[in-house]
């Protein structure tokens, strides 16, 4: 018995439509044409599949099971090319990301190794800038998605939740404030502190927790890096996120967990609105979301 997706797609016209002309023209086939394929399914499957009659066309009780049977199997075989299509499309292509440096730094690596390897004809762009630099990216087009600690809802924008981000107190190793099981803002207050940018959303999120208790800022700089070369040398402590701890990882250094409320950063995925993401884009954000940052597993290391 040899059926094909053709004859099936007849059958349902015809089925749907209950006229040959209808079902004719939307299998884009002359009538005689598609009455010879109904008449030759018919004649394979040794059943009567319809009743007609002059001015009418049903289906009959065996052509009521066969439907059902034909619209799982023509169901089950566009999933199945639609499937591969969509395989096909994300085996090549070009994504973009942009993302906040310190998931860049740490986290990416990892996260692209694995998706360069299931899909190697990708091309993958990074830029690995601050929040705002990073939206601006996505909102002028010319990135696909963004990793921001910047909740950008707007008419344009979508933000979704991607991780949250603990902080962490850093301090020279055997100083006083790491003897403490949980320091507050009064005693972290107490010492000179290296702080960074103003522009960055670790500052603005320790502003906002710290508030109105006034930290001792004695320098101001730009990097992370910068930030645990300072904090090594005894000019200060600091505070810097979870994901960021990578850089502070070392003999000379003390990490304590903060506990202070309102101190979690949230870092959101942000997309355009008015645009779906290419096959190679979609299979970029579906890797990232499942092998998102494990928050818990860092503070724990900390």
């Amino acid at each position: 018995m040899n059926i094909s997706s053709r004859d099936l797609r007849a059958f349902m016209a015809l089925a749907t439509e209950r006229n040959f002309t209808r079902a004719a023209a939307a299998c884009h086939l002359s009538q005689p044409a598609f009455s010879a394929l109904v008449q030759q399914l018919e004649e394979t499957l040794g059943v009567r599949l319809f009743d007609r009659s002059t001015r009418h066309v049903a289906l009959s009780q065996d052509g009521v099971e066969f439907e059902h049977a034909a619209r799982r199997v023509l169901a089950e075989l566009d999933a199945l090319v639609s499937g591969m299509r969509e395989r096909a499309a994300r085996e090549r292509g070009r994504v973009s990301i942009a993302l906040l440096p310190s998931l860049a730094a740490d986290w990416l690596p990892q996260v692209l190794a694995g998706f360069h390897a299931a899909y190697p004809g990708i091309e993958i762009e990074v830029a690995d800038v601050l929040s705002e630099p990073c939206i601006e990216l996505v909102r002028g087009g010319r990135f696909d998605f963004a990793l921001a600690a910047t909740r950008a809802e707007t008419p344009e924008l979508r933000a979704e939740k991607f991780c949250g981000d603990g902080f962490h107190l850093v301090c020279p190793a055997g100083h006083p404030l790491a003897q403490l099981r949980n320091p507050r803002p009064r005693d972290v207050a107490a010492w000179p502190f290296i702080h960074l940018s103003r522009t960055s959303s670790v500052r603005q999120y320790l502003d906002a927790a710290t508030h109105p208790q006034p930290l001792r800022a004695v320098l101001e700089v730009e990097q992370l890096a910068t930030v645990a070369g300072m904090v090594r040398s005894g000019l200060g402590v600091s505070i810097v996120p979870t994901l960021t701890l990578y850089q502070f990882r070392s003999p000379g250094l003390e990490i304590r967990a903060l506990r202070w409320p309102g101190l979690t950063r949230q870092i959101y995925l942000v997309r355009r609105r008015d645009r779906g993401l290419s096959p190679a884009a979609q299979g970029l954000y579906d890797w990232v979301m499942t092998h998102k940052p494990r928050e818990e597993k860092s503070a724990r290391q900390a």
